[in-house]
């Protein structure tokens, strides 16, 4: 077909692109997808004339397939869009394309794209609303979730990897809870999990479980899965926990050559929310000359002036503080450039922050699988982050620290 445009017309289409330039652009694309459209439908044609055996209205004796017409079908493709193609049929049934995959709207690639986006913070809903922009069709929410679906596998090979290789000396522990949609309701569904670090102080997550962190009972399970997942007890030598109920008794059962170092900051809080806000900046002052002493004994020194100042006027404080004072300090048996990881949750304690902001926008979550699916995905990028920064090899990498290391620094007169 021969394409004529007259003068009038041309000059009125160049008015138009001058006006808005990215019409030209659109019309490009447009005839680009019309261009592949055409292209695949071909393609399939040759492909049924395989199949078949003979050419479009070639006829041979005894044969009783034949070509049955097209339907359309559209599909998308990264960096082109959706193409509308014309898919030939034969009169058996018998014929399947190779060019398109079945029950397939758009190539694999687009679903990778999809799913990474989803899991780096962007909601279903918020894709679907972008999806036109970005690959040339919408893509519905549901459609979201399907693609990110299909990483399950991979995250519960990931999930329950075996643990025999890893050398752990210490695990941290703590749960988080969140909004989970279990069959036609809403609960507040809580998460176990676990960090382990190496003989080589790396941090990796070695546990992820859905379970009651308030139960003692879930967190032996918890920790007798990991050990049927290959974990050494007989080499976990640390705990680091905020005090749950029966946690400490449970870990200590199941890690028998492990002591406990409660977290300082939790028990910071409880010691203050039984002070009066008058002497409540004085008491933390004295809590943290216990927990930053330069050893043990100093520790336990500032520990008795405490006591002896505060034990008449805030008596529910002091008592709170000496229930938890032995597993406060334990960490002094341990390397002294390990003290400042060791004594605190702080190291779990960003994850589940970093868990609570990449969830905030889905508000609920779909499901224990879809769950975990985005924190496996959180935990990952975490190891990443974590390989530079490993347990008591803290790296002094500013020019200022390597300076002081071989200078005294007073003034010169």
């Amino acid at each position: 077909m021969k394409l004529e445009v007259t003068v009038s017309e041309a000059k009125e289409l160049i008015k138009q692109i001058q006006e808005q330039p990215e019409q030209l652009f659109e019309m490009i694309r447009t005839d680009v997808r019309q261009s592949i459209g055409h292209y695949l439908s071909a393609l399939m044609n040759v492909e049924l004339s395989e199949f078949l055996g003979r050419k479009p209205y070639e006829r041979f004796e005894g044969l009783t397939n034949y070509r049955n017409g097209t339907y359309k079908r559209k599909y998308t493709l990264k960096g082109i869009g959706e193409v509308s193609t014309k898919i030939p049929r034969d009169r058996n049934g018998e014929f399947k394309t190779q060019v398109l995959p079945r029950s397939k709207q758009y190539e694999d690639i687009i679903r990778k794209d999809l799913s990474i986006m989803f899991l780096s913070g962007v909601s279903t809903r918020t894709l679907s609303m972008m999806s036109f922009r970005l690959i040339g069709r919408k893509i519905s929410h549901t459609e979201v979730s399907k693609a990110s679906r299909e990483l399950v596998g991979a995250v519960e090979k990931w999930r329950m990897r075996d643990l025999s290789k890893e050398a752990v000396k210490y695990i941290y522990v703590d749960g988080v809870n969140f909004s989970m949609r279990v069959g036609n309701s809403i609960e507040t569904v809580p998460v176990l999990v676990a960090i382990g670090v190496k003989d080589t102080g790396h941090k990796l997550v070695i546990g992820l479980q859905s379970g009651d962190k308030e139960s003692a009972s879930s967190w032996r399970e918890f920790f007798k899965d990991l050990k049927k997942r290959g974990l050494n007890s007989q080499q976990v030598i640390l705990g680091i926990m905020d005090g749950l109920p029966g946690l400490e008794k449970v870990f200590k059962e199941e890690f028998p050559k492990s002591s406990i170092q409660r977290c300082q900051v939790h028990v910071s809080r409880n010691v203050l929310t039984k002070v009066p806000k008058k002497i409540k900046q004085k008491v933390a002052d004295d809590l943290r000359s216990i927990f930053y002493a330069s050893s043990k004994e100093k520790a336990l020194a500032f520990y008795e002036q405490f006591n002896q100042k505060w034990e008449s006027t805030i008596p529910s404080a002091v008592k709170s503080l000496d229930n938890s004072i032995n597993s406060c300090l334990t960490f002094f048996t341990f390397p002294e450039e390990e003290w400042i990881s060791l004594r605190t949750t702080n190291i779990i304690e960003r994850l589940n922050k970093e868990f609570k902001r990449r969830t905030r926008p889905m508000e609920i979550l779909a499901g224990e699988q879809s769950c975990y699916t985005l924190l496996a995905f959180i935990c990952l990028k975490m190891e990443i982050h974590w390989r530079s920064n490993p347990v008591g090899k803290v790296q002094k990498n500013l020019p200022f620290f390597k300076e002081i290391e071989k200078k005294e620094f007073t003034q010169n007169i």
